[in-house]
């Protein structure tokens, strides 16, 4: 970004700092010094740079380490936390705070938005520091170069609004949910309401400003394409630290059309449910429609039904879609009165999580307060390309029945411009032959946490679940998306076989392979890492 280019005075100092980090020999001694004594001595602004450290002493150390857990089930005592969380303004701090966390032996965890399933941002076994980067958040929007500039401790719901602000016929293909962060995000692919349309989030990336190992700012042309590729959905954690990204933006329509509706079993649900997976992935690439389905209970008896919430984005007017739906999916029945027309950036409130209404400020999406933290669950996800019969569907209602009401799936069409990208486009492999993305998980909701007996159970169910839809799924691999990571899918990764057991489900084999090699060259040490982070092998060879 343009306002965080180093001068030449501050490059020599770092190079200066920075020549021994790679050596036995070392400019601190790291039996004596402790994180704020090494910050001082490796700083510019030292004064500065030390009031954005802070440790279990400080009082703000458990609000800071919690504001952006988004996943409720960690906020426990028994959560590890970090020994240090280093909140930076500018890139030199983030070099220092690196070479700080190298010198004294902690691991480091890179935290932008919090958003992770599992954790991997904000918790480690191992003493650790969490770089959060929330202090990193600039956004600058050109419309005349229809590009980007966001640093990666900005939220979509702030990236949304910045370009709101500038323009309603252009946007960026993202995610649905305002508070995640857009460093972790674009790392692992990203899909959203505009997938079918254009493809991942990562297939815009331009440009990557990136901190390496060495403490080098490195952008494209100086980190190269092999680099390049391995950020845009290998998980930004396993390489380095993402600092900005440089991304396209997408045209749209001055006014698109959102539709929802809500189906039960009573109401047809499973043959239209089976007509969905034949005609949703097919229809025009302007319309992307997920469905959200949950169990719950008929009226006021004891008897359960399946309802399904149709939704749908279609990048254009309510006049072209209705008789699109009516002659390719009558079997829904939209009409007008299940739809609504808005802005594209009103639709980012309405198709959100949580969903707010088109009349909400837009300027709701950049509230990093007003949006209520709903996750408290565990969650998995599945590819589908082949439509599962009426048979197996009606196998997975009955399943549904078995647990105690806190499950839900989603389902989010492909198909269309992700036809068009081969798997290697990007390390992201879920493309052309996928009709839908299922996302399934359980809540905790009125428990005190994820280890309660009846905790326990629903998770037991999720996994039963999750066995049941194998026959249902891809395979070969089975394949799972890196942004919902899911340790149940294994962390071990001492050889390439024990590593592929949850690695080749992420990105399949011949782009795991690829990972491994632009690891081994770009941090072959293996500093950065976490549980299910892209490994270094000793006998990498022989495993491969």
């Amino acid at each position: 970004m343009k306002n965080s280019r180093l001068t030449s005075s501050v490059f020599i100092f770092i190079i200066l700092n920075f020549v021994s980090w790679g050596s036995s020999s070392s400019i601190i001694d790291v039996s004596t010094e402790d994180f704020n004594t090494c910050i001082e001595s490796n700083s510019i602004n030292a004064t500065t740079i030390s009031q954005l450290i802070i440790t279990p002493a400080n009082s703000s150390f458990q609000t800071v380490w919690q504001a952006r857990v988004n996943n409720l089930k960690f906020i426990m005592p028994t959560t590890p936390r970090p020994s240090i969380i280093a909140t930076p303004t500018d890139e030199t701090q983030v070099q220092t705070i690196l070479l700080c966390t190298k010198k004294l032996g902690y691991e480091l965890r890179v935290r932008s938005g919090g958003h992770d399933f599992e954790g991997l941002s904000f918790m480690a076994e191992a003493p650790f520091v969490m770089l959060d980067l929330v202090n990193m958040r600039q956004v600058d929007v050109n419309v005349t170069t229809r590009t980007a500039w966001v640093q990666t401790g900005a939220l979509l719901g702030e990236f949304y609004y910045a370009i709101s602000q500038k323009t309603n016929s252009l946007y960026f293909p993202a995610g649905i949910c305002p508070t995640v962060g857009v460093g972790g995000y674009l790392s692992g692919g990203g899909y959203g309401n505009l997938v079918r349309k254009y493809g991942t989030a990562a297939d815009h990336a331009i440009d990557i400003r990136f901190i390496d190992v060495n403490g080098n700012i490195l952008d494209r042309k100086t980190m190269g394409e092999d680099l390049f590729w391995a950020l845009r959905g290998g998980g930004g954690g396993s390489f380095g630290i993402i600092l900005a990204w440089k991304v396209g933006l997408v045209p749209v329509p001055e006014i698109v059309t959102v539709f929802r509706k809500n189906v039960t079993l009573e109401q047809n649900g499973t043959d239209i449910f089976h007509k969905y997976q034949y005609v949703a992935p097919r229809m025009d690439r302007n319309l992307t429609t997920r469905v959200q389905i949950f169990s719950e209970l008929i009226g006021n008896t004891t008897t359960k039904t399946v309802r399904m919430l149709f939704e749908g984005l279609y990048l254009g007017r309510m006049e072209t879609l209705l008789p699109m739906l009516d002659e390719r999916f009558p079997e829904l029945n939209i009409t007008s009165a299940f739809c609504e027309e808005m802005t594209m950036v009103q639709s980012s409130l309405v198709l959100g999580d949580p969903p707010f209404t088109s009349s909400t400020p837009t300027a709701m999406l950049a509230n990093r307060t007003g949006i209520p933290k709903l996750w408290y669950n565990k969650q998995k996800s599945d590819y589908v390309r082949t439509p599962i019969p009426k048979s197996g569907l009606r196998k997975i209602w009955k399943k549904m029945f078995e647990n105690d009401m806190t499950e839900m799936i989603v389902t989010y069409t492909f198909g269309g411009k992700m036809n068009d990208f081969s798997d290697s486009a990007t390390p992201y492999p879920h493309r052309a032959g996928v009709l839908y993305q299922v996302l399934k998980g359980v809540s905790f909701r009125n428990e005190t946490s994820d280890s309660t007996p009846v905790s326990l159970r629903r998770i037991e169910w999720l996994r039963s679940f999750d066995k049941l839809l194998e026959a249902y799924v891809s395979r070969n691999p089975r394949e799972a998306y890196l942004n919902y990571n899911d340790l149940d899918l294994g962390v071990g990764s001492d050889t390439y076989a024990e590593a592929s057991v949850w690695g080749e489900r992420y990105w399949k084999r011949a782009n795991f392979k690829r990972l491994i090699q632009i690891k081994a060259r770009v941090d072959p040490e293996n500093f950065f890492r976490h549980p299910q982070s892209i490994p270094v092998f000793s006998t990498y060879v022989s495993d491969m």
